[in-house]
């Protein structure tokens, strides 16, 4: 039970229905297209969309996107899967030749053509009830109208601001500056956008005068994009993935997404016994944090375009996992020095969730991958393009290899619990790469350490990524010189660790609804 001296957020409990997501504008589009008819995939696509004006530097229309759907009691989960793909004109020998290790963040190469419009009126048609016409229509208004800048999205804005240049600094800045806390922020050029999208559906972005604006921006930019990338853009359905933990089975999105990075490392945690550590001492931060190390290592081996990973099933075995936590020394970080041992066994986002009032349930992540994606955007509609092509490698004859009409390395991932074969809890760990160590950090959490969702999402977080171990100040002091004696390089990071949302489907026909302070956002129900 929460210890109501210290702050700290009580669950949030409905019955009709709920939306946890990281801005309170877009929970209450979601809960109010609910109480008028709409079903849980509805208010999901209103309440995402509505992000892109919330959070504009976090996602929109010129991003990806992936979604789990429970349809409701006994329905199997669908994955859809909202990510683009690159240009048929896409050339990683051209980045090769002129020096590139990387695909560059800010580059035009970076931009794959936009997936989640499609996806959106996809998910709309297929497994919504009220049509996209109608479930856009508030939206576009909000977009015309614009909010307030809510207190964590301009702390991210000045950071994230340096990206933007040419047609995306007139839109996204005010007098040539980031906006300040209580401003308000409008995007009536994407708004008209939405009213184009709600009156054709999918033409109304990917071909026609939407379409033509979006490629003359990349064309100018020096991009290979062309109109037929766009009009063959189309999204994908596909069936989750899978793995057991603690008598609860964590259902993820298939590659591309990095879902099975999280099954892994649950795997090797499994074996290496964290449930009876003290939840925020050094041993169990260590053991997660060369977990984590190990399943990244995999994930940048294996992960790619659903038709290029070829070896999921070894990533998932069990044997995979038994060898790979033998690695692990319980006293001593392994950093680098871990994974060359381990090549013998292998070679900033927003999340909503929703459940209605009959069980359907959806966890939808939606993203321009880097704070402001690529920092380009069109002239006429001001659709920001992600950079979600950067996830690609330039490495000759890799799975992820930047090629034509592939899909990259996606960091954002949908999640479901669910247990004796029923959908518990919808949920998602944003926070780029952080996302399936987060995961996995949430899961045993609850599964390890007792806590209830809220709790699980309030605790602190750790994230090893390039070298350093960064460490939220959450952790005990003594924790963090645990750590550093035992090898990491620890670093108290400047910003929160990621974010996250979730809703529990109790028993009792109760929905308990959870969501990350670290975030502006809320969980609201009726």
């Amino acid at each position: 039970m929460r210890d109501y001296h210290r702050p700290g957020r009580s669950p949030v409990l409905a019955e009709g229905g709920l939306c946890a997501t990281s801005h309170p504008r877009a929970a209450l589009l979601a809960v109010e297209t609910l109480r008028r008819g709409g079903n849980a995939v509805d208010a999901a696509i209103a309440g995402a969309v509505a992000l892109g004006v919330c959070e504009p530097h976090m996602c929109g229309i010129g991003g990806d996107c992936f979604a789990l759907v429970s349809p409701g009691e006994g329905r199997p989960v669908r994955a859809l899967n909202g990510s683009g793909r690159a240009p048929a004109g896409a050339d990683a020998e051209a980045l090769r030749a002129r020096g590139e290790a990387a695909v560059p963040l800010g580059d035009v190469q970076a931009v794959t053509v936009p997936g989640a419009v499609d996806a959106f009126c996809r998910l709309s048609a297929e497994m919504g009830r009220l049509g996209i016409a109608d479930t856009l229509g508030p939206v576009a208004a909000l977009f015309d109208d614009g909010v307030p800048v809510a207190p964590r999205v301009a702390f991210d804005w000045p950071g994230a601001a340096a990206a933007l240049r040419g047609a995306a600094r007139e839109r996204f800045l005010r007098d040539g500056r980031p906006l300040a806390q209580g401003e308000r922020f409008a995007l009536p050029a994407q708004a008209e956008v939405l009213r184009r999208v709600a009156a054709e559906g999918r033409r109304g972005f990917y071909e026609g005068a939407v379409a033509a604006d979006m490629v003359a921006a990349l064309r100018a930019a020096g991009g290979a994009h062309d109109e037929g990338d766009f009009a063959r853009t189309e999204a994908t359905w596909d069936e989750p993935i899978g793995g057991g933990y603690r008598g609860a089975d964590l259902l993820e999105h298939p590659p591309n997404g990095q879902g099975a990075a999280a099954i892994l490392m649950l795997n090797v945690l499994a074996r290496l016994e964290v449930g009876g550590l003290d939840p925020w001492g050094a041993p169990r931060a260590h053991l997660h944090a060369e977990a984590a190390r190990l399943a990244y290592d995999a994930r940048d081996r294996f992960l790619a375009d659903p038709d290029r990973t070829a070896r999921l099933a070894h990533m998932l075995a069990p044997e995979t996992a038994d060898r790979l936590a033998a690695l692990v020394d319980p006293a001593r970080a392994g950093g680098p020095a871990l994974l060359r041992r381990a090549e013998a066994v292998h070679r900033d986002t927003v999340l909503i969730t929703v459940v209605d009032r009959d069980r359907m349930a959806v966890s939808l992540i939606y993203s321009l991958f880097h704070g402001f994606g690529s920092g380009l955007a069109s002239d006429r509609f001001g659709v920001l393009f992600h950079n979600r092509g950067a996830g690609f490698t330039l490495e000759r004859g890799h799975p992820n290899e930047l090629l034509p009409g592939r899909r990259p390395l996606h960091t954002i991932i949908p999640a479901m619990l669910a247990e004796g074969g029923r959908v518990t809890m919808p949920f998602g760990v944003m926070g780029g790469q952080y996302q399936a160590a987060g995961h996995a950090w949430m899961l045993s959490n609850l599964r390890d350490h007792g806590l209830d969702p809220q709790a699980a999402i309030d605790a602190p977080r750790l994230f090893p990524e390039g070298g350093v171990l960064k460490v939220e100040r959450g952790f005990p002091e003594a924790t963090r010189a645990a750590l550093a004696a035992m090898g990491h390089r620890v670093e108290v990071p400047h910003g929160p660790i990621g974010g996250a949302q979730a809703i529990r489907i109790d028993p009792a026909g109760y929905l308990e609804g959870a969501s990350d302070p670290r975030k502006d956002g809320c969980a609201l129900g009726y």
